[in-house]
């Protein structure tokens, strides 16, 4: 744990009177300012206000992942999930280097950084001056969200997904994984992902059309979901479907669920996949910011 700034670290005129600044693991005494600081824009920090709601403390999990706290004279003024993934709340750019030093310091191994694009690309320059090396950066994602009834008919297929069908919308999700991020999600082994897709569809957070040959046609999750806002994740069209003109319809009924939890769907999207942006905002989406996502 980090419990100032580095000395180096007060010679940059970027940062904010540096001298004021300090750097520590959050702990549950630290969860109010926590959800106030992210509730500055629900939509952005949905990953964590989701985590609060679950859990209830910016405490540590019993898996080892933390929240680093920036404070600007004991008030704290921007923060980042240390999990698999790393993820800034709120986070000014500038304060990047004591996020990257504090997350090299800890020795975990991160899959991912995401989440607005300004921070995200902050910490990953500073990572690899630590000697962090990207496998690749996803620098343009739309931040996109609806909140309104979506404009395309909703398919009536889409439902939740069902544990009866769980050997059938694992392989779905794996295959979805592994187009996005060129790997298996099953290198760190089976268990754990399939524990998470088992998760999912026992919240009712896992979207599916099977057709009557029992083959996935197309599914989607609500991968975080607060009161205020769900995030959609992992949208994918069984190949033999794609082409037919059906993922509007099947957008339409993912927001139709997800309208049902809270008033404000929301999800991001490289920035050259112009077929899924255009089925997007079809459906009624607009780009409200711009994430970026990179793969260690």
């Amino acid at each position: 744990m980090l419990s100032r700034v580095a000395p180096w670290l007060a010679s940059r005129r970027d940062v904010p009177d540096p001298a004021g600044l300090s750097v520590r693991t959050l702990d549950g005494h630290d969860t109010g300012a926590l959800r106030l600081l992210a509730q500055q824009d629900p939509v952005a920090n949905v990953f964590i206000l989701a985590h609060l709601r679950a859990t209830g403390t910016a405490a540590p999990t019993s898996g080892g992942a933390g929240i680093i706290g920036i404070f600007d004279d004991g008030i704290l003024s921007g923060a980042c999930w240390a999990g698999a993934n790393l993820v800034p709340v709120q986070l000014d750019p500038a304060l990047a280097p004591l996020v990257a030093e504090a997350a090299n310091s800890s020795g975990r191994r991160y899959a991912s950084a995401f989440g607005p694009a300004e921070a995200v690309l902050a910490i990953n320059a500073e990572l690899a001056e630590l000697g962090h090396r990207a496998h690749e950066v996803r620098d343009d994602q739309p931040l996109m969200i609806i909140d309104e009834p979506p404009r395309v008919q909703p398919n009536p297929g889409l439902g939740h997904g069902n544990l009866a069908d769980f050997d059938r919308i694992l392989p779905a999700c794996a295959a979805m994984f592994e187009e996005e991020v060129g790997y298996s999600p099953y290198l760190g082994g089976r268990e754990f992902y399939s524990r998470r897709v088992e998760g999912l569809i026992r919240q009712g957070h896992s979207l599916v059309h099977l057709n009557d040959a029992r083959e996935v046609v197309f599914k989607a999750e609500l991968g975080a979901v607060t009161a205020d806002v769900t995030q959609v994740q992992g949208v994918w069209m069984n190949p033999l479907f794609r082409g037919q003109g059906l993922s509007s319809g099947y957008m339409s009924a993912v927001v139709e669920q997800a309208q049902k939890i809270a008033p404000i769907t929301s999800l991001y999207v490289n920035g050259f996949n112009t077929r899924a942006r255009s089925t997007y905002e079809r459906v009624g989406f607009r780009q409200v910011g711009t994430f970026a996502t990179v793969l260690f």
